[in-house]
This record gives C-alpha cells, structure tokens and sequence, in this order.
C-alpha cells in the first residue's frame, strides 16, 4: 500500500498543504503517511465561517444526528474508510496495525478503544439523557420547551468546539463525539503520532450522513493550537500538568490532564486487602497505565508494605512483548526520550529516603527496556512512608503506583484533586465523608475498578453543560 496523504479539513474539503510533515512507525522510523500542515491563518479564516457549519447540522433533528452517530459508530468499527486524498483506504484492521505502529499501542488496545469508541457511538441517547438529566431532546431543535412542568430554554454557549488531541490513547476521542448530536461542530488540532482516529471517526461521520461542514481538522503547531483554544467558544485540551495548568482557571477550556486517580481502603476491609490484589492490579496496569482513570495510588491505613509486595509480584514480572500479541500489556513509547525521562525522574526520586521499588526483585533486568519492538516500561510499585514523598502522588504514562499508609480520617485531606476514587469499605460514616469531597470527580462505592467508567455520568466534565446553558423565558399566552 502507497504511503497516504492526510489533508487538513477545511471545514470538511480537503485541503493539501505545500508544508507537511511525516507521521512515522515508533520502531524503525518508517514513514506511515505524511499529513498537511497548516498555520494559525488558515484556522483564524475558517472560524469566521462556522456560521455555514452551524447551519448545515441545524438542519437536522437531533435525533437524526443520533440515528447518524449510530451509523458511523458502525462504519467506524466495521467499514473501509478513506484515509487519503488519493483514493487510499483503511480497512478496520490497517487502522490497527498502523495506529499500533506508531503510538506504540498494541494492537489488542487498539481494538479495545475502538469497541469503546463504537459503544459511545450506538449509545448517543443514553448519554445524552444521562448528560441532560433526562432533558425532551426536542428542546434542543426548538430552543425551548419543558421539563418536569417547568418551561426551559437552552442555547449553545459557542460556533464550535475546539480541541487539542493527545497521541497516547484513541478513546480520548469518544469525549467530544456528543458534540456532533448537540449540533455543535468541531476544530480540531490531532496528536502528532495520532492522526488516525479522529480521521477515521470523521470520515464515519461523513459515509453516515452528517454534513461535512461540522469536521475541521487542522494539523499545526503551537500557534494553531493556542488559536483553537483562543477563538473557539469552548475548548478540550489534553496534556501533562505543565500544559493543562495554564488553562485551569479558564471557563472556556475544559482541561484533561493527569487524573492522579486512587483506590482507597478503609479499616473495616483492610484486613481482607488479599481479596483486592487483582482489582488494584488491574486498575493500575489496563491500557498500558496510560489512562487518567488508571489508579496512581493505593491509600491504605496499615499492610502497606504487604500490599506494595503483593503487587510487585503480579505486575513485575510483566515484559514487553511484539504489537500484535493478544495478551499484550504494555505500550512501547512513539517518543523514547519519554520513556528515559520517566525512568530517570523515578529512580532519581528512589533516592530520596522513604521510599521502595517492590517491583525491582520481581522483575526481569532494568525497568526501561529497548529493543527490536521499541522502548518500554515495566510496571513499577513504589512504597512511600507517607504522602511527604515526592513518589506518592505521581503519575506516569506506564503501569505505575504507589502505596501510601495513612489514617482513614485523614485519607481524604491528603489524597489531593483526584478524578476517580474506588472506595473498599462498608463504613458508613466515611461513605457519607467520600459523599462529600469536594476533591473527587468520580466516585465508585465498592470494589469497582478505578477504569469503568459510566457513558451517561460524565466521570471528567458534563459535555452538554459545557455546551449549552440554559436560559429563562417568558412567553405570551
């Protein structure tokens, strides 16, 4: 297969560049395709159109747009989709093994946030329902109606939603889709390494039927991005800390970054911590710990060493295995300078008193791995003596946590903002404290894994809140 071109989307046409960039294999630096590049300018012209964008999905119901999400999540999960301006198409399985190839993700992941991505999709209506509180969608089309016997009024709070995609994991993806149904239209910056999915999505789009007006999709650079985030009403971006703090005092942009999510155990099960090894493992390790909802920390009152044991022992004998085997666990790294940074910052830290690696005696040679198939982390379990350390409260894009003792009545103050809470215990009183934390995103009651997540309960900002505000009305009889 010839090496595609992907144009820029110019509210939906085509638009190939006279600069352009490569989007390359992580392993062996072979170019996968190249993509067009396109300065602040050209995005600065195309949100003084949107009104044409606004237009063309105003024309369509909203629950036309459902029944059209539906099929695109079809199209998306199923079908042969252009991935070119020459013709070039990608069958479900040459998305896989080419987004493998250069994110690093391999293929059994890959397949994973397509599912949830189709899953998104088919379910549009119980999202919705979920994000508008049970809201006639009707008012949507019309402008107002009622609810509960009240007359309500929404409007949208923007022409366009901006976003500024990260590379590291495709599902990221299925949180701007309920955009398309609120017929709001989006302008889109793609990750570096990751152009594939929000291509794909966009060309199911198109093939189910929605205009291709609401799609702009503008690989650029740094000036770009911060026009996107700028000019468009409302904005996603996705980074590390240093990026996403910039925006965290602006009601415009809605920031994704790290989740520092925990699993916490109260001293009513403490004791039973043996029959929680498997889902603290897991909510560490699935999806290659890339993940904002993957647990960065287990908040314990005592048995912390025990515990830190107990799961250095199940993930430190995970390796790196080849992109296409099936029971594959870790993500190689598309930048391997990421991987030696976050190794370096974790040994460098080992250092500091207070802290151990119960990973190290279980596994196989050093913790950073290069090789044939790329650069990779091994999972790493740390000890902390206490929330003091500068390990406790970390997160890594690679299977990583730490296990910190502390009171149960202080757990809450010390644990920080945190975007998911799994909360082991039956005490009633610290329920009711959990209940109350201001500092908690999503809360699961339970032995829930910290990665599942409800479609129709936002666990990271409620998108149609973040769209749409409501309004009072006063109508003449």
């Amino acid at each position: 297969m010839s090496t595609p071109h992907i144009p820029c989307l110019r509210l939906g046409k085509p638009y190939v560049s006279l600069s352009q960039s490569s989007v390359n294999d992580y392993r062996d630096g072979s170019e996968k395709a190249t993509l067009s590049q396109v300065n602040a300018g050209v995005i600065r012209r195309d949100i003084l159109r949107l009104n044409d964008a606004k237009a063309a999905l105003n024309k369509l119901s909203t629950n036309e747009l459902i029944e059209i999400s539906a099929k695109a999540g079809e199209f998306f999960l199923k079908a042969d989709l252009p991935v070119g301006v020459d013709g070039t198409t990608h069958s479900p399985q040459e998305y896989i093994s080419t987004l493998s190839s250069t994110s690093g993700l391999p293929h059994v992941m890959v397949r994973r946030n397509m599912d949830k991505i189709h899953f998104a999709l088919s379910n549009l209506k119980l999202i919705l329902n979920g994000l508008t509180r049970g809201l006639d969608l009707s008012v949507l089309d019309n402008g107002f109606g009622e609810q509960a016997g009240s007359p309500v009024c929404f409007f949208p709070t923007t022409d366009a939603l901006g976003l500024v995609m990260p590379s590291n994991s495709p599902a990221v993806n299925s949180l701007w889709l309920p955009s398309i149904a609120l017929k709001v239209p989006i302008m889109m910056k793609p990750g570096r390494d990751e152009p594939w999915t929000p291509y794909r999505l966009i060309q199911a789009f198109i093939a189910a039927g929605c205009p291709e007006e609401a799609f702009g999709f503008y690989p650029t650079d740094h000036e770009g991005a911060g026009d996107i985030l700028r000019l468009c009403g409302r904005a996603l971006i996705f980074g590390d800390k240093s990026t996403t703090d910039i925006y965290a005092g602006n009601p415009g942009v809605q920031v994704h970054g790290p989740g520092f999510s925990k699993i916490l155990i109260g001293e009513d099960e403490i004791d039973n911590w043996p029959d929680y090894v498997d889902l603290m493992a897991s909510s560490i390790a699935d999806n290659g710990g890339r993940s904002c909802v993957n647990a960065s920390a287990v908040v314990v009152p005592r048995f912390g060493r025990e515990i830190a044991d107990a799961l250095g022992e199940k993930l430190g004998a995970i390796n790196p295995t080849s992109s296409d085997d099936p029971d594959a666990v870790l993500s190689g790294f598309a930048n391997p300078k990421m991987g030696e940074w976050i190794d370096s910052a974790i040994e460098a830290d080992l250092h500091q008193e207070g802290a151990e690696d119960y990973t190290a005696k279980y596994r196989e040679g050093k913790r950073l791995v290069q090789n044939e198939n790329g650069t990779f982390l091994k999972p790493s379990v740390v000890y902390c003596e206490s929330f003091d350390h500068p390990l406790s409260n970390r997160e890594f894009l690679c299977p990583y946590a730490s296990v910190v003792e502390a009171p149960q009545k202080d757990m809450l103050r010390l644990i920080g903002p945190t975007l998911v809470v799994t909360a082991i215990s039956n005490d009633s009183s610290f329920k009711k404290d959990l209940l109350a934390a201001p500092n908690i995103e999503r809360l699961n009651l339970g032995p829930i894994s910290t990665m599942k997540i409800s479609w129709d309960q936002p666990h990271e900002g409620n998108m149609f809140e973040f769209l749409y505000k409501r309004r009072s009305i006063g109508m003449a009889a």
